[in-house]
């Protein structure tokens, strides 16, 4: 019997939906609707649609179907269109500090998008003295009275004692009231900050349950009765019930599903990725395997949750050229299905000899140099766009050769090049020239500031337009790229294969080993609870000395990774080709150092001339390559032991007082990385060396004692 992932996109103008194999990763069927904005149900109607025209033109059976997964506008929608909740805010306090507090939420006006703002209603209960049910039931029905529909329990310091606010979310729940406290949604000290990031958790409540049991009822009628998960802010998945805790995690979701399949499909392990669409383009950071995440801001107000870290430009395959005096002024970002322009691309028109050039205005308040293509046989009116202008020039290779019309671009090409006094391949130059233009400067900022190593890194296309920017853009900037396989249905492949995954914050004024591993284990536990594998557990913890805050990030699957179990490895002599492409070398000059039969470290030491040639220095790249000959992490020079576990922290510790720099700061930790049996360990989050053996003792306790590990060590 197959063993079927099913993911959901809900993208501007269409979902996708996509069946996944999970034991190769090969497409079994997709299918395509109109994004339903205007149903009564939102968004969540397109996601019915879409997965029940998959099942039925795939011929799926119930049974077969491990999960479902979608990603969701519902709750950004919601938040920009003001269509919340009124939020009843029981703040807790006592003394100066309670009224203080008090004064402070009572005045926070939460703006969502200009001129719309989420209405609160706020009381103020002293826990010396007001804590008697009587007394809550009467604050929660003068609330009520006054609007809310919703309760959030606050108090001052409340993440240090959280028994306040839970007797308040009990008490009110009992009473028939939805409720959450902050603290159940972040343990970061900031009163205002904290409580609005629970207020608009809180404001969505209403909108997103009834969409998550609308949702969630048409799946289990189909018949399927596999976990049902969401796409998260910051690219993971957490199963519905989570989602009805916790709908701010799925408000900033948009571009989480592509960088899921830039992970778990492209298999990105450094990387911008560029999700590239018909109006937008979503640019994000791949770095040690692991997406960049910052925190998330509505209507300017920050909040504690962490999203993606994506930069979205107007610029895309069916952006719009505009003209001034003769040639090509801009491009975008009015897109062609904004101003009702058929795509020159895809038409099914092959002559365009006999056109007038027309300058529209997209929208009432655009300029109205925006070029139509008025084809005068069909009185059709269309535009040329960056995807016309890259396959006419070649550069979108065999992506989507099947579905451009050819003989279209070239014959509006060249009519429309005559018409502007200038040659046809200067014309799309032109266009790509400006569209890779708007990318640069992003990506270059990025690129500073992640510290990335421009050695290492490639652009990596998906999206239904990466054919027709990603090309031309890594050219001009010299940089290596691919577009991923399936581009057109990227996302909903990233939604199918994405991770189950939480984040836990806690503020910790001076951390120790304890206080990191109890982070770390509620964030496993998180993701147990949602029905991870725990073989295919991995936690990584930060400690943020600055903010005085312990960060740990928990991943896993629903299920032991199929995939890898049925792959026939390489022999080791594919291994070493693999890394030999990757570092630009010959297999020969490759050394496998170590391999634990799901992962393998590959090393080549070159010699590098500095300062006119005068100067030699040895550096030494390493790779990590799994079973398929895929670089999971990589080093442009850095340091390795290996070590069977027992002997782990005494080689561990060798690395750190090697590669240990010094500064006005004191002194600088390397990035510690253990390569463990399926595992890639990552310790560069820590600043202190007892705190990367505590965690590699937790994460070495299970392996065989003659288990072959490696620590590789590389400088800051």
């Amino acid at each position: 019997m197959r063993r079927i992932k099913i993911g959901i996109d809900v993208g501007g103008t269409f979902t996708h939906a996509v069946a996944v194999n999970t034991a190769d990763h090969t497409l079994i069927g997709q299918a395509c609707v109109p994004t339903t904005h205007k149903a009564k149900e939102g968004v969540a109607a397109g996601v019915v649609e879409s997965m029940k025209k998959l099942i039925h033109d795939a011929g799926i059976e119930a049974e077969e179907v491990l999960m479902i997964a979608h990603s969701t506008t519902q709750a950004t929608n919601a938040l920009l269109e003001g269509d919340v909740a009124c939020v009843g805010i029981v703040l807790l306090g006592r003394g100066l500090e309670g009224k203080i507090g008090y004064r402070q939420i009572a005045n926070d006006k939460i703006r969502l998008a200009p001129g719309i703002y989420l209405k609160t209603v706020v009381s103020y209960c002293d826990t010396d003295k007001d804590l008697e049910n009587d007394h809550i039931i009467h604050q929660l029905k003068d609330l009520e009275k006054q609007g809310a529909e919703v309760m959030v329990a606050s108090e001052v310091y409340g993440i240090d004692d959280t028994q306040h606010e839970e007797k308040i979310v009990s008490i009110a729940r009992k009473a028939g009231y939805r409720a959450s406290s902050a603290s159940a949604i972040s343990k970061l000290y900031g009163l205002r900050v904290r409580t609005r990031t629970a207020v608009i958790n809180a404001a969505m409540m209403p909108k997103m349950l009834e969409t998550a049991d609308m949702t969630e009822k048409a799946v289990r009628d189909s018949g399927i009765d596999a976990p049902l998960m969401i796409m998260r802010s910051d690219g993971g998945i957490m199963d519905i019930n989570e989602m009805r805790k916790r709908p701010i995690l799925t408000m900033l979701s948009g571009p989480a599903a592509g960088v899921a399949a830039a992970l778990m499909y492209a298999r990105v392990s450094d990387g911008i990725f560029l999700e590239v669409g018909g109006t937008s383009t979503d640019i994000s950071i791949i770095k040690n395997g692991k997406p960049q995440v910052k925190s998330a801001q509505i209507g300017g107000n920050r909040l504690y949750l962490r999203a993606l870290d994506v930069r979205t430009l107007g610029i895309a395959g069916g952006s719009i050229p505009r003209i001034s005096d003769h040639h090509v002024g801009d491009v975008g970002p009015r897109s062609a299905h904004i101003a009702d322009l058929q795509y020159t691309a895809f038409s099914r028109e092959k002559d365009f000899r006999n056109i007038e050039l027309e300058f529209v205005k997209p929208k009432e308040n655009d300029p109205d140099d925006y070029l139509a293509v008025n084809n005068q046989k069909t009185s059709e009116k269309y535009t040329l766009t960056p995807t016309a202008a890259s396959h006419f020039l070649g550069f979108a290779g065999e992506a989507d050769k099947e579905s451009v019309n050819s003989d279209a671009v070239r014959s509006c090409f060249y009519s429309v090049a005559k018409i502007l006094g200038m040659k046809a391949e200067t014309l799309a130059e032109r266009i790509l020239f400006i569209s890779s233009n708007k990318l640069k400067p992003v990506i270059k900022q990025l690129v500073r500031e992640y510290k990335l190593d421009e050695e290492l890194i490639e652009l990596v296309g998906g999206g239904g337009g990466a054919p027709a920017i990603v090309p031309y853009a890594a050219k001009a900037m010299d940089l290596p790229f691919k577009i991923s396989e399936n581009t057109g249905v990227i996302s909903a492949i990233g939604a199918a294969l994405g991770i189950i995954r939480d984040m836990v914050e806690k503020t910790v004024l001076d951390p120790g080993t304890d206080d990191i591993l109890a982070v770390r284990k509620e964030a496993v536990d998180s993701v147990l609870s949602m029905g991870a594998d725990p073989e295919t557990i991995e936690a990584t913890v930060e400690v943020d000395a600055k903010n005085k805050r312990v960060i740990a990030t928990a991943t896993g699957s629903g299920e032991m990774r199929t995939k890898e179990q049925n792959v026939k490895p390489l022999s080791e002599g594919g291994i070493l080709e693999a890394a030999a492409r990757s570092m630009k070398t010959s297999p020969g000059e490759c050394t496998l150092e170590a391999a634990t039969g799901q992962l393998y470290l590959v090393s080549h030491r070159e010699n590098v001339r500095r300062f006119f040639g005068l100067v030699k220095k040895q550096r030494q790249p390493l790779r990590i390559l799994d079973r398929q000959g895929i670089v999971k992490l990589q080093f442009r020079d850095a340091r390795k032991k290996v070590a069977e576990p027992s002997a782990v922290k005494k080689q561990l510790s060798y690395l750190i007082e090697e590669l240990t720099t010094y500064g006005d700061a004191g002194a600088l930790l390397p990035d510690i990385f253990i390569m463990a049996g399926a595992k890639i360990i990552d310790l560069s989050g820590l600043i202190e060396e007892k705190q990367m053996l505590a965690l590699a003792d937790i994460e070495l306790q299970h392996l065989p004692r003659k288990e072959k590990i490696a620590v590789i060590g590389a400088k800051k």
